[in-house]
C-alpha cells in the first residue's frame, strides 16, 4: 500500500472503464468524490434526490473536466421503493457491473420525522438506505473484479450507541445521538459485510472513511437546526473556522476506493488534529464499532426491516 502522507487526488490512477455510483453526489464531498472518479476516467452515475440539482452537477462536472462520462439517476434513500426502483433501473443499463458503489448520501442531526417507511430518519437514510442498495447491487459489484463499497461514516460514531431496543427512537428522541448511531451502524455495516463477503470467498472489498470536519451544506443544515439562537451563529462560526473545504473532506472517500493494497474493513480519515482535517489515512474506531456481536444483530435487524437479504452465507 503506497504511503498515504499527504495523498491528494492528484493520486488516484487512471479509473478508465470503471464504473461507479456515487449517493448524495449533487453537491459537498459526493459532488467532489464524483468529480475526481470522472476526471480520472470513471463511468460515474450521480445517485441524487432531485433530477434538477442532479443535471446542474452533471454540467458542473462536465465544466472540470469536459466529456467526463457521468449522468444524474433519481434515488432517494429514504424511500425503499425509491432505491429498488433504482437498483433495478441501474443494473438493467449497466449489464457489465459495478466496481465502486460510494454510500456517501446522508442527513445529520435532524428533527424527529419519519420515513416512507416507518423508520427514524436519520437511521433510515443514513443506514437502512444503503444497506438496502448494497444489497440490491451486489451481484453487479460480484461480477467485477477488484470491486469496492465505500461506506461514508463519521467521527460521530464515537457518541454512538446501537439501542436495539429503541432503534427508531420512539421512546427517547435526540438528535445527535440519533445521528451518532447511525454513521456507528455504517461502520458495524461494513465490518459485517467484509466479514460475509471473505466467508463466501468474494473479492470485493467494504471498507469506510470519514471527511473530518468538511464545511459542506450538510454542516449548514445541521447548524440551522440547532435548538437556540445563540447556538446558530456559534455552529456557524465554527463551520468557518475549522471546516476543510469538500475537497479536502472527499479524500479520505478516494482513498478508500482507490488505494491498492487495503485490507477489508478499513476505515479512513483525515491525519490532522482529532481527525478533523488533513489528508487520508487509516483511522481507529471506538470499540463499539469492532464489536462482531453488534454487527450481526445490526445485520439481522436490517434484513428484517428493509425486506434486502444478502444471498451471503452467514
Amino acid at each position: 500500500m503506497p504511503n498515504p502522507l499527504r495523498w491528494t487526488a492528484d493520486d488516484l490512477p487512471d479509473l478508465t472503464g470503471r464504473v461507479a455510483i456515487v449517493t448524495g453526489a449533487n453537491s459537498g464531498i459526493g459532488l467532489q468524490t464524483a468529480r475526481q472518479l470522472a476526471a480520472h476516467g470513471a463511468d460515474v452515475t450521480l445517485a441524487v434526490r432531485s433530477l434538477a440539482r442532479g443535471a446542474d452537477a452533471v454540467a458542473a462536472i462536465q465544466g472540470w473536466a469536459a466529456g467526463a462520462p457521468v449522468t444524474a439517476e433519481r434515488l432517494d434513500l429514504a424511500d425503499l421503493g425509491s432505491v429498488r426502483a433504482f437498483a433495478d433501473s441501474w443494473a438493467q443499463a449497466h449489464p457489465g457491473g459495478l466496481d465502486l458503489l460510494i454510500n456517501n448520501a446522508g442527513i445529520m442531526a435532524t428533527p424527529h420525522r419519519r420515513t416512507p417507511d416507518g423508520f427514524e430518519a436519520q437511521f433510515g437514510t443514513n443506514h437502512l438506505g444503503h444497506f438496502a442498495l448494497t444489497g440490491l447491487l451486489l451481484p453487479a459489484l460480484v461480477a467485477r473484479p477488484r470491486s469496492r463499497v465505500v461506506t461514508v461514516s463519521s467521527a460521530a460514531h464515537r457518541m454512538g450507541r446501537m439501542r436495539f431496543d429503541d432503534l427508531m427512537g420512539e421512546r427517547r428522541y435526540q438528535s445527535w445521538a440519533a445521528y451518532g448511531q447511525s454513521k456507528l451502524a455504517n461502520l458495524l455495516f461494513t465490518r459485517e459485510l467484509q466479514r460475509r463477503l471473505d466467508r463466501n470467498g468474494i473479492a470485493t472489498l467494504a471498507v469506510a472513511a470519514h471527511p473530518g470536519w468538511a464545511a459542506t451544506n450538510l454542516q449548514s443544515a445541521a447548524s440551522r437546526g440547532v435548538s437556540t439562537r445563540w447556538q446558530r451563529p456559534f455552529a456557524d462560526a465554527a463551520n468557518h473556522l475549522f471546516g476543510q473545504s469538500a475537497e479536502m473532506g472527499a479524500l479520505p472517500t478516494l482513498f478508500a476506493a482507490t488505494a491498492p493494497g487495503l485490507p477489508g474493513d478499513s476505515y479512513v480519515g483525515p491525519d490532522g488534529f482529532l481527525e478533523q482535517h488533513g489528508h487520508p489515512r487509516l483511522v481507529g474506531r471506538t470499540s463499539a464499532a469492532r464489536s462482531d456481536a453488534d454487527a450481526r444483530r445490526l445485520w439481522q435487524a436490517s434484513e428484517e426491516l428493509t425486506g434486502v437479504r444478502y444471498p451471503l452465507e452467514a
